[in-house]
């Protein structure tokens, strides 16, 4: 049994969502305690809860501790399977990490899944709908994985809401990736959106990030949306489009916080990425590491900044697979992952 400590790195609900899939992609059994110890409320929430039953659900699990506010779980995955999934989280709690947690396992399985998930699709601290279909499945789809994903109606905080359905195809095998550099910027895009409140918001936050960007950097396609939901909210993103790479940037409006703000903070994001020579983003980084654990060769490639995220997922990573990964600079810097694939599971 592979043993956790979930106060590792930056101690949140990625070391065991990590954890969870990497259970049932080795089939190795999973304890995990001191789950959360750095968050201000510890152990399992909601999300969190949900991420346990769907890597349950997947597999036919056996699962000890799976309840609200523990801290401690045994995961004792069974046979993975493929199927029809609907998981409500029943809060605000993200559609988006749910689904990351089953999805490379899904990719496994003996045929195609469906897995519908209702909850927040555009919430904090946690990559949103947008990011996921215009970023991260592409790159999936480039390392040889094939998925769909469609967003039914948007969740914002804190009611949630919103929902998601993805669906999975099975993968013979994940390629590996090499990005020593981005190239040359060919455009920017990205979409200002807004549900049930005023366009002018949406139209506010394009003309900022046009007023900061639009002399700097070749600005096309930012579009206006009104998303369905259920209940009020905004979000701003920008997806930077270079010769060999690309990264994306979002933020969310809140009560009280102004358009101008939602956008400036999608601007300075951009812009602090064009300062350095990063040819991905520090999220996709983060994101990318689990499936290079197990593609068929060693991968390479350079991004923005080293996060915590990074290091703790690298490390968890480490303790499930014969898979050396080296982290070249320093923490809050630019730095190269190298991901040199021992054997593959």
């Amino acid at each position: 049994m592979i043993q956790i400590d979930g106060s590792t790195g930056e101690g949140g609900g990625q070391v065991l969502r990590s954890s969870l899939t990497l259970s049932v992609m080795t089939g190795q059994p999973l304890r995990i305690f001191e789950i959360r110890a750095l968050r201000k409320k510890p152990g399992l929430q909601a999300q969190h809860l949900k991420a346990v039953q769907a890597a349950a659900a997947i597999c036919s699990a056996s699962v000890e501790g799976a309840e609200m506010g523990a801290t401690e779980l045994i995961f004792r995955p069974g046979e993975l399977t493929s199927g029809k999934f609907h998981f409500d989280i029943g809060t605000a709690g993200s559609t988006s990490l749910v689904l990351q947690t089953i999805f490379l396992p899904l990719t496994r399985a003996n045929g195609a899944s469906t897995v519908t998930i209702t909850g927040g699709t555009h919430v904090p601290w946690s990559p949103c709908f947008h990011y996921l279909d215009w970023l991260w499945l592409p790159y999936l789809r480039q390392l040889g994985l094939d998925a769909e994903l469609t967003m039914e109606q948007a969740g914002f905080y804190p009611q949630g809401g919103g929902r998601i359905r993805a669906k999975i195809q099975p993968a013979r095998s994940i390629q590996p990736l090499t990005l020593p550099e981005r190239g040359r910027l060919r455009q920017i895009r990205g979409v200002s959106a807004v549900a049930n409140l005023p366009e002018d918001i949406a139209r506010r936050q394009r003309q900022r990030v046009v007023s900061r960007l639009g002399d700097k950097y070749p600005l096309n396609d930012i579009r206006i949306v009104q998303l369905p939901a259920p209940f009020k909210g905004t979000v701003m993103l920008l997806l930077a489009e270079f010769e060999r790479s690309q990264c994306c940037y979002f933020a969310l409006g809140a009560p009280g916080k102004r358009a101008e703000t939602v956008a400036d903070e999608v601007a300075d994001a951009i812009e602090a990425f064009m300062a350095g020579d990063g040819a991905i983003d520090q999220y996709l980084a983060d994101q990318l590491l689990l499936p290079l654990a197990f593609a068929d060769g060693p991968s390479a490639f350079r991004t923005s900044k080293i996060t915590k995220h990074l290091l703790t997922n690298a490390e968890i990573i480490q303790s499930f697979l014969p898979t050396e990964i080296i982290i070249e600079g320093q923490h809050g810097e630019p730095g190269k992952v190298l991901v040199d694939v021992g054997v593959v599971v």
